[in-house]
Protein backbone atom coordinates (compact mmCIF):
# COMPACT_ATOMS: atom_id res chain seq x y z
CA UNK A 1 0.00 0.00 0.00
CA UNK A 2 2.80 2.38 0.86
CA UNK A 3 4.55 1.57 -2.42
CA UNK A 4 1.43 2.39 -4.38
CA UNK A 5 1.11 5.74 -2.66
CA UNK A 6 4.75 6.53 -3.30
CA UNK A 7 4.39 5.60 -7.02
CA UNK A 8 1.27 7.77 -7.36
CA UNK A 9 2.91 10.77 -5.70
CA UNK A 10 5.96 10.39 -7.93
CA UNK A 11 3.84 10.39 -11.08
CA UNK A 12 1.98 13.49 -9.90
CA UNK A 13 5.27 15.28 -9.20
CA UNK A 14 6.61 14.35 -12.66
CA UNK A 15 3.46 15.57 -14.38
CA UNK A 16 3.56 18.88 -12.52
CA UNK A 17 7.26 19.47 -13.29
CA UNK A 18 6.83 18.66 -16.99
CA UNK A 19 3.92 21.06 -17.30
CA UNK A 20 5.91 23.77 -15.53
CA UNK A 21 8.86 23.24 -17.85
CA UNK A 22 6.56 23.37 -20.84
CA UNK A 23 5.21 26.74 -19.71
CA UNK A 24 8.62 28.26 -19.03
CA UNK A 25 10.32 26.96 -22.19
CA UNK A 26 10.60 29.60 -24.95
CA UNK A 27 8.91 28.76 -28.25
CA UNK A 28 11.25 28.00 -31.16
CA UNK A 29 12.22 31.04 -33.27
CA UNK A 30 10.76 31.19 -36.78
CA UNK A 31 12.59 32.88 -39.68
CA UNK A 32 10.62 35.90 -40.94
CA UNK A 33 8.92 35.64 -44.30
CA UNK A 34 10.67 37.93 -46.83
CA UNK A 35 8.61 40.90 -47.97
CA UNK A 36 7.52 40.83 -51.61
CA UNK A 37 9.66 42.88 -53.99
CA UNK A 38 8.16 46.30 -54.78
CA UNK A 39 6.61 46.64 -58.18
CA UNK A 40 8.79 48.62 -60.62
CA UNK A 41 7.89 52.22 -61.30
CA UNK A 42 6.81 52.18 -64.93
CA UNK A 43 7.39 55.28 -67.04
CA UNK A 44 4.25 56.45 -68.79
CA UNK A 45 5.60 57.55 -72.17
CA UNK A 46 2.49 59.55 -73.03
CA UNK A 47 2.72 61.60 -69.83
CA UNK A 48 6.48 62.03 -70.25
CA UNK A 49 6.26 63.34 -73.82
CA UNK A 50 3.28 65.55 -72.97
CA UNK A 51 5.13 67.58 -70.33
CA UNK A 52 8.53 67.59 -72.08
CA UNK A 53 9.55 69.01 -75.39
CA UNK A 54 7.36 70.31 -77.04
CA UNK A 55 6.96 66.90 -78.68
CA UNK A 56 3.31 67.21 -79.66
CA UNK A 57 3.80 66.24 -83.32
CA UNK A 58 5.83 63.15 -82.52
CA UNK A 59 3.43 62.11 -79.75
CA UNK A 60 0.48 62.55 -82.10
CA UNK A 61 2.13 60.24 -84.66
CA UNK A 62 2.92 57.71 -81.91
CA UNK A 63 -0.73 57.59 -80.93
CA UNK A 64 -2.24 57.61 -84.43
CA UNK A 65 -0.02 54.73 -85.57
CA UNK A 66 -0.46 52.78 -82.28
CA UNK A 67 3.33 52.63 -81.97
CA UNK A 68 2.97 54.07 -78.47
CA UNK A 69 1.60 50.67 -77.36
CA UNK A 70 4.62 48.86 -78.83
CA UNK A 71 7.05 51.21 -77.08
CA UNK A 72 5.18 51.08 -73.77
CA UNK A 73 5.09 47.28 -73.78
CA UNK A 74 8.83 47.16 -74.48
CA UNK A 75 9.49 49.50 -71.56
CA UNK A 76 7.24 47.71 -69.06
CA UNK A 77 7.45 44.02 -69.91
CA UNK A 78 10.98 43.29 -71.16
CA UNK A 79 14.43 43.19 -69.64
CA UNK A 80 15.97 44.97 -72.62
CA UNK A 81 14.30 48.32 -72.13
CA UNK A 82 13.99 50.96 -74.85
CA UNK A 83 15.78 54.02 -76.25
CA UNK A 84 13.73 56.65 -78.12
CA UNK A 85 14.98 59.62 -80.16
CA UNK A 86 12.35 62.37 -80.20
CA UNK A 87 12.41 65.36 -82.60
CA UNK A 88 10.90 68.62 -81.39
CA UNK A 89 7.92 70.17 -83.13
CA UNK A 90 10.24 72.65 -84.88
CA UNK A 91 12.07 69.74 -86.54
CA UNK A 92 8.83 68.60 -88.18
CA UNK A 93 7.87 72.12 -89.27
CA UNK A 94 11.32 72.55 -90.87
CA UNK A 95 10.83 69.36 -92.89
CA UNK A 96 9.99 70.62 -96.39
CA UNK A 97 11.49 68.07 -98.78
CA UNK A 98 10.85 65.23 -98.56
CA UNK A 99 7.48 65.60 -96.88
CA UNK A 100 5.75 63.05 -94.67
CA UNK A 101 2.39 64.04 -96.14
CA UNK A 102 3.01 61.90 -99.24
CA UNK A 103 3.71 58.70 -97.26
CA UNK A 104 1.24 55.90 -96.69
CA UNK A 105 0.08 55.05 -93.17
CA UNK A 106 2.37 52.00 -93.11
CA UNK A 107 5.37 54.10 -94.17
CA UNK A 108 4.65 56.69 -91.49
CA UNK A 109 4.49 53.88 -88.93
CA UNK A 110 7.90 52.64 -90.11
CA UNK A 111 9.33 56.15 -89.79
CA UNK A 112 8.13 56.38 -86.17
CA UNK A 113 9.44 52.89 -85.34
CA UNK A 114 12.74 54.00 -86.87
CA UNK A 115 13.12 56.50 -84.00
CA UNK A 116 13.65 53.83 -81.31
CA UNK A 117 16.09 51.06 -80.39
CA UNK A 118 14.88 47.86 -78.65
CA UNK A 119 17.41 48.27 -75.84
CA UNK A 120 18.21 50.78 -73.10
CA UNK A 121 21.33 52.85 -73.85
CA UNK A 122 22.82 55.40 -71.51
CA UNK A 123 24.75 58.24 -73.12
CA UNK A 124 28.06 56.57 -72.27
CA UNK A 125 26.98 53.43 -74.17
CA UNK A 126 26.96 55.19 -77.53
CA UNK A 127 30.75 55.21 -77.59
CA UNK A 128 30.63 51.43 -78.05
CA UNK A 129 27.83 51.72 -80.63
CA UNK A 130 30.01 54.08 -82.68
CA UNK A 131 32.41 51.18 -83.26
CA UNK A 132 29.74 49.13 -85.05
CA UNK A 133 28.74 49.62 -88.67
CA UNK A 134 25.00 49.92 -88.00
CA UNK A 135 22.47 49.50 -85.17
CA UNK A 136 19.02 47.92 -85.76
CA UNK A 137 15.92 49.90 -84.84
CA UNK A 138 12.36 48.87 -84.04
CA UNK A 139 11.51 49.13 -87.74
CA UNK A 140 13.72 46.08 -88.41
CA UNK A 141 15.28 44.99 -91.71
CA UNK A 142 17.29 47.71 -93.43
CA UNK A 143 16.09 50.36 -90.99
CA UNK A 144 19.39 50.90 -89.17
CA UNK A 145 21.17 53.88 -87.64
CA UNK A 146 24.85 54.77 -87.51
CA UNK A 147 26.28 56.43 -84.41
CA UNK A 148 29.44 58.40 -83.75
CA UNK A 149 30.72 59.78 -80.47
CA UNK A 150 32.40 63.14 -81.05
CA UNK A 151 34.03 64.03 -77.73
CA UNK A 152 30.86 63.13 -75.84
CA UNK A 153 28.44 64.49 -78.46
CA UNK A 154 26.32 61.64 -79.85
CA UNK A 155 25.66 62.01 -83.59
CA UNK A 156 23.19 59.94 -85.65
CA UNK A 157 23.16 59.23 -89.36
CA UNK A 158 20.03 57.74 -90.89
CA UNK A 159 21.19 57.98 -94.48
CA UNK A 160 18.95 60.95 -95.20
CA UNK A 161 19.27 62.73 -91.89
CA UNK A 162 22.32 63.70 -89.90
CA UNK A 163 21.51 64.93 -86.43
CA UNK A 164 22.74 64.80 -82.84
CA UNK A 165 21.43 64.26 -79.33
CA UNK A 166 20.79 67.71 -77.89
CA UNK A 167 19.49 66.70 -74.45
CA UNK A 168 18.47 63.74 -72.31
CA UNK A 169 14.76 63.92 -71.50
CA UNK A 170 14.81 60.72 -69.42
CA UNK A 171 17.68 58.27 -69.00
CA UNK A 172 16.90 55.78 -66.22
CA UNK A 173 16.89 52.06 -66.96
CA UNK A 174 14.75 50.70 -68.61
CA UNK A 175 13.69 53.88 -70.50
CA UNK A 176 15.91 56.39 -72.28
CA UNK A 177 14.40 59.32 -74.19
CA UNK A 178 16.77 61.68 -76.05
CA UNK A 179 15.91 64.86 -77.91
CA UNK A 180 17.29 65.26 -81.46
CA UNK A 181 17.19 68.33 -83.69
CA UNK A 182 16.07 66.64 -86.93
CA UNK A 183 13.53 64.02 -88.02
CA UNK A 184 15.17 60.67 -88.82
CA UNK A 185 14.35 59.69 -92.40
CA UNK A 186 15.30 56.14 -93.47
CA UNK A 187 16.83 55.31 -96.85
CA UNK A 188 14.56 52.24 -96.99
CA UNK A 189 11.64 54.61 -97.68
CA UNK A 190 13.16 57.69 -99.27
CA UNK A 191 15.82 55.96 -101.36
CA UNK A 192 19.42 57.05 -101.87
CA UNK A 193 18.76 60.21 -103.92
CA UNK A 194 19.67 62.48 -101.04
CA UNK A 195 19.45 66.21 -101.85
CA UNK A 196 22.79 68.02 -101.45
CA UNK A 197 23.31 70.18 -98.42
CA UNK A 198 22.90 73.91 -99.14
CA UNK A 199 26.19 75.57 -100.06
CA UNK A 200 27.51 78.13 -97.60
CA UNK A 201 27.07 81.77 -98.49
CA UNK A 202 30.07 83.11 -100.49
CA UNK A 203 32.49 85.31 -98.65
CA UNK A 204 32.56 88.84 -100.14
CA UNK A 205 35.79 89.59 -101.98
CA UNK A 206 37.74 92.45 -100.43
CA UNK A 207 39.91 94.19 -103.04
CA UNK A 208 43.43 95.12 -101.91
CA UNK A 209 44.17 98.78 -101.32
CA UNK A 210 46.40 98.98 -104.40
CA UNK A 211 43.45 98.02 -106.62
CA UNK A 212 41.02 100.57 -105.24
CA UNK A 213 39.34 102.98 -107.71
CA UNK A 214 40.93 105.90 -105.90
CA UNK A 215 44.39 104.55 -106.58
CA UNK A 216 43.59 103.90 -110.24
CA UNK A 217 42.22 107.42 -110.60
CA UNK A 218 45.33 108.84 -109.04
CA UNK A 219 47.53 106.76 -111.33
CA UNK A 220 45.47 107.82 -114.38
CA UNK A 221 45.78 111.43 -113.45
CA UNK A 222 49.50 111.06 -112.85
CA UNK A 223 50.02 109.42 -116.27
CA UNK A 224 47.97 112.04 -118.16
CA UNK A 225 50.13 114.78 -119.79
CA UNK A 226 47.64 117.50 -119.00
CA UNK A 227 47.51 116.69 -115.31
CA UNK A 228 51.23 116.83 -114.55
CA UNK A 229 53.31 119.95 -114.00
CA UNK A 230 55.94 118.74 -116.50
CA UNK A 231 53.37 118.32 -119.29
CA UNK A 232 51.96 121.78 -118.69
CA UNK A 233 55.42 123.39 -118.80
CA UNK A 234 56.31 121.60 -122.05
CA UNK A 235 53.13 122.84 -123.68
CA UNK A 236 53.87 126.44 -122.67
CA UNK A 237 57.46 126.25 -124.02
CA UNK A 238 56.31 124.93 -127.42
CA UNK A 239 53.65 127.65 -127.72
CA UNK A 240 56.19 130.34 -126.90
CA UNK A 241 58.62 129.05 -129.55
CA UNK A 242 55.98 129.08 -132.27
CA UNK A 243 55.01 132.67 -131.39
CA UNK A 244 58.65 133.84 -131.61
CA UNK A 245 59.06 132.23 -135.02
CA UNK A 246 55.96 134.02 -136.33
CA UNK A 247 57.26 137.37 -135.06
CA UNK A 248 60.66 136.85 -136.67
CA UNK A 249 59.10 135.81 -139.97
CA UNK A 250 56.90 138.91 -140.05
CA UNK A 251 59.88 141.15 -139.25
CA UNK A 252 61.96 139.58 -142.05
CA UNK A 253 59.22 140.09 -144.62
CA UNK A 254 58.91 143.74 -143.66
CA UNK A 255 62.69 144.28 -144.01
CA UNK A 256 62.75 142.80 -147.53
CA UNK A 257 59.96 145.06 -148.64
Amino acid sequence: MECSMIFLVSNIVLLLSSSALAKTASPPSLSPTPAPAPAPDFVNLTDLLTVAGPFHTFLGLLQSTKVIDTFQNQANNTDEGITIFVPKDSAFSALKKPSLSKLTSDEIKQVILFHALPHFYALADFKNLSQTSSTPTFAGGDYTLNFTDDSGTVRLNSGWSKTKVTSAVHATDPVAVYQVDRVLLPEAIFGTDIPPAPAPAPTPDIAPAADSPTEHSAESRSSSPSSTPDGSSSYKIISYGIWCNLVLATFGVSVLL
